[in-house]
């Protein structure tokens, strides 16, 4: 059983196609994620980044190309299916936090079990389980106003596990907080990477983030332009010309 977790095959995407004023984003990407791995992907503004986990997270649909995950074509599923592999596969953590203003830590936690259909008792011990995993189970009740921005992000974290995903999609997860603060948010990620083995890609423009990283990708004009692994050249990744 292969071991890749995600795969991209000719990935193109071209907003407005077929207009005039048509722009190819991402130009032809190559990829292959292990089980396990953790991988950042960096790149100036409009470098194809954020792109590019649209494509991933089924949030978007590619021009040309295929994206599997776990060896699914997600370009053969309707709106539901792709609904539900997002809900059982993937974590999303969002640089805005995404929280929900008129819910407690503890109900935005929660909403993706009771999106899921998953029983009170199971959805509560649960967010029980996280919250303390992140470090904020004395802010079960706390609304995200009344929360600081590490905390917030904490609490999404939590969210983004709440289904117990083995995919977690980061896009600019330390973008909106100081230095010892996203240093904090990147140990707990680091934590559920080598610990608790949840595969991870994260787009961050830091090259400091990006270094913690088993792989690094630099996107530039759609294309690869480096891949690295360990300190050493990577084969992962490629870019058709």
């Amino acid at each position: 059983m292969s071991d890749e977790k995600i795969k991209c095959e000719g990935l193109v995407k071209v907003y407005n196609f077929g207009r005039p004023n048509a722009f190819e984003a991402l130009k032809g990407i190559d990829l292959a994620v292990n089980k396990g791995e953790f991988v950042s992907i960096m790149g100036h503004s409009g470098s194809g980044k954020s792109t590019f986990l649209n494509q991933l997270s089924c949030l978007d649909t590619p021009t040309k190309g295929k994206v599997y995950i776990e060896g699914v074509d997600i370009g053969r599923l309707d709106d539901s299916r792709k609904a539900k592999l997002r809900r059982e596969k993937l974590g999303f953590v969002f640089q805005q936090f995404n929280l929900v203003p008129s819910l407690s830590a503890f109900e935005n936690v929660e909403l993706p079990m009771e999106f899921r259909g998953a029983g009170k008792g199971k959805r509560q011990r649960r967010t029980r389980e996280l919250l303390q995993l992140v470090g904020l189970a004395d802010k079960a009740n706390n609304l995200p106003t009344e929360m600081s921005g590490g905390q917030m992000q904490r609490i999404a974290i939590a969210r983004a596990l709440a289904n117990d995903p083995e995919i977690l999609l980061a896009d600019e997860p330390t973008g909106n907080l100081d230095t010892k603060t996203g240093d904090m948010i990147m140990d707990l990620l680091v934590r559920l990477n080598r610990e608790e083995g949840k595969t991870l890609i994260m787009v961050t423009h830091e090259a400091d983030i990006a270094a913690k990283a088993d792989r690094k990708i630099q996107l530039m004009d759609g294309r690869v332009f480096s891949d690295s692994k360990n300190g050493a050249a990577g084969s992962f990744f490629s870019s058709k010309q």
